[in-house]
């Protein structure tokens, strides 16, 4: 089970899991062996809403650092998703097609995007935050949001 680092800001409170990495967007990455498994941060579905839509590449599809793929649908926004680490989609969490929302009521655990095989996963670690990194970064972005309200 997964700790947390968390981090309340008037009625929100975020969560970041400190068993995975994480890219800028929110996007992260837990490692076993040669495969990741991706998802969304906590942060990431809250601040986006409510998950209407989540559209992943096909399985077998080869994806590279950075590159986008997937897209979230929310009641807010579409975002396309860049991906934390290089190789190819080996599964998709098939709950999404029935039950996007799944995203938002469990980010770090069945609301899970995608498994990754990896092809370069020592190069893509390196550029990824650590959790107390990310966690830092989501709380200034948390903070510069609400003071804009």
């Amino acid at each position: 089970m997964a700790e947390f680092l968390e981090f309340t800001l008037d009625k929100f409170t975020f969560k970041v899991a400190t068993d995975r990495l994480y890219n800028p967007e929110g996007v992260w990455a837990k490692a076993d062996g040669d495969r990741v498994t991706v998802g969304v941060s906590d942060f990431f579905q809250q601040h986006n809403g409510d998950v209407a839509f989540a559209e992943v590449q096909e399985v077998g599809t080869a994806v590279a650092s950075n590159d986008p793929f997937a897209t979230i649908e929310t009641i807010k926004v579409d975002v396309e998703l860049p991906c934390p680490v290089s190789g190819a989609i080996a599964e998709v969490n098939e709950k999404l097609e029935l039950e996007a929302e799944i995203i938002n009521q469990d980010p770090y655990g069945e609301g899970w995007l995608a498994v990754i095989e990896t092809t370069a996963w020592a190069a893509d670690q390196a550029n990824l935050m650590t959790p107390a990194a990310y966690f830092e970064h989501m709380k200034a972005q948390a903070q510069e949001e609400a003071a804009k309200l």
